[in-house]
């Protein structure tokens, strides 16, 4: 009888310190809600994607060295005063090596531009995401972007008043071929007759 005495006050105890951690674990943690919405965010529809053809070939499936695609970006945001709004966000890049491929990596270069929702650029930044594909075709990875600054005026300003926007920064060849719809096609400029 003793014993299970001992188990129960030995289990009381223990329950008690996690739960006094878990309390001090909480009250350390920022509860407070945004003062408002974070800004939209997404892609670019036409730099959404990415094909690199070997140098002088034409566009067809056999010369593609690598690509890459944008399938999610999410945002995070913080609202303190009237100050900033300070964002980070996070892309999720899928990234493929084709049969031109001459090497087991490649740079993907992409941006993030903060904008005004009338489409003004207030700021633009250049980035690289380096893909390693290991021997193998396909590969995927998730970049963050921690220091992104978005101004307000005063505390009245939500961020609803901004874009964020991200996309691969292409060739104008590379934005061409976005734009024509040719990367759903794999025969893409074989000049196929109907």
């Amino acid at each position: 009888m003793r014993r299970i005495a001992l188990l129960l006050a030995a289990s009381l105890l223990a329950a008690t310190a996690v739960t006094g951690c878990r309390s001090r674990l909480a009250q350390s943690l920022d509860t407070t809600p945004n003062a408002g919405p974070c800004p939209v965010i997404g892609s670019v529809y036409d730099a959404a994607r990415y094909v690199k053809f070997v140098d002088g070939a034409g566009e067809l499936y056999s010369d593609i060295e690598f690509t890459g695609e944008i399938t999610d970006v999410r945002i995070f945001c913080r609202y303190t005063d009237d100050n900033p709004l300070d964002a980070e966000i996070e892309i999720d890049f899928a990234y493929g090596k084709g049969a031109g491929a001459r090497g087991d990596s490649h740079v993907y270069p992409y941006f993030v531009a903060v904008t005004r929702r009338n489409g003004k650029v207030l700021a633009r930044e250049t980035f690289a995401s380096q893909a390693e594909f290991g021997g193998k075709t396909l590969t995927a990875k998730s970049e963050r972007v921690n220091r992104i600054t978005i101004p307000r005026a005063d505390a009245s300003i939500s961020g609803v008043n901004f874009e964020i926007v991200v996309g691969f920064e292409l060739t104008t060849e590379q934005l061409e071929f976005n734009r024509a719809g040719k990367r759903f096609r794999l025969d893409a400029g074989t000049g196929v007759s109907e």
